[in-house]
């Protein structure tokens, strides 16, 4: 699954971002052009990398975030240079409430409900402990507007500032109530999500 501004591809989550899903290659080269500009204003000698990294995190790695929820429990370790970030789930896991967490702050712009952001993240579903999305895994941010996303996801967003590590939980009302087209996010599941802000623009 690729994501695109405003758009996800192929339907298979729509997990992220609140509108349909086709392949608009204009709008994606519009938010990539968005990202170049971020790199064009970075000051001199700073590179802007949309790399997501790919390794592992050991299962020994000490948690920097735990949620019990109403049912089951999470944990979460950030990204770190090389590796992913490492979400454990006991499932089911399940909250009432949309909770962020900032597990390493960024000294970077803040961003805004305007913002165009380039973010590093992985989504698993709470139901049953599976990633149903990773740009992790595609080792490439996603480009998108902040206002564009999941209710849950934008409060993982929105005020934080560019560099910050995040992790978010939540629940079904901030997220898909009525579950995704595809079926594979079901009315009632509770996500979480691990973040990297890498750009704002």
């Amino acid at each position: 699954m690729r994501l695109k501004p405003l758009i996800l591809v192929p339907a298979a989550a729509c997990a992220v971002l609140l509108v349909g899903c086709s392949s608009n290659d204009t709008a994606s080269d519009s938010a990539n052009s968005s990202v170049a500009q971020s790199a064009a204003d970075a000051p001199a000698g700073s590179v802007v990398s949309k790399a997501c990294p790919t390794g592992t995190a050991g299962a020994d790695t000490a948690a920097e975030w735990t949620v019990e929820g109403t049912t089951g429990s999470v944990s979460v370790v950030g990204q770190t240079d090389s590796n992913a970030p490492l979400v454990t789930v006991t499932t089911p896991f399940a909250v009432d409430e949309t909770a962020v967490k900032v597990l390493h702050e960024g000294d970077g712009a803040t961003v805004t409900e305007s913002s165009t952001v380039s973010v590093c993240y992985v989504g698993v579903d709470g139901r049953d402990g599976t990633t149903f999305d990773s740009a992790y895994q595609r080792g490439e941010a996603a480009d998108f507007p902040a206002a564009g996303v999941i209710p849950g996801f934008q409060q993982a967003l929105v005020g934080q500032k560019v560099g910050s590590s995040v992790a978010v939980v939540i629940p079904s009302k901030d997220g898909y109530p009525q579950g995704t087209p595809d079926g594979s996010i079901k009315p009632g599941d509770t996500l979480i999500f691990a973040l990297k802000i890498l750009t704002a623009q």
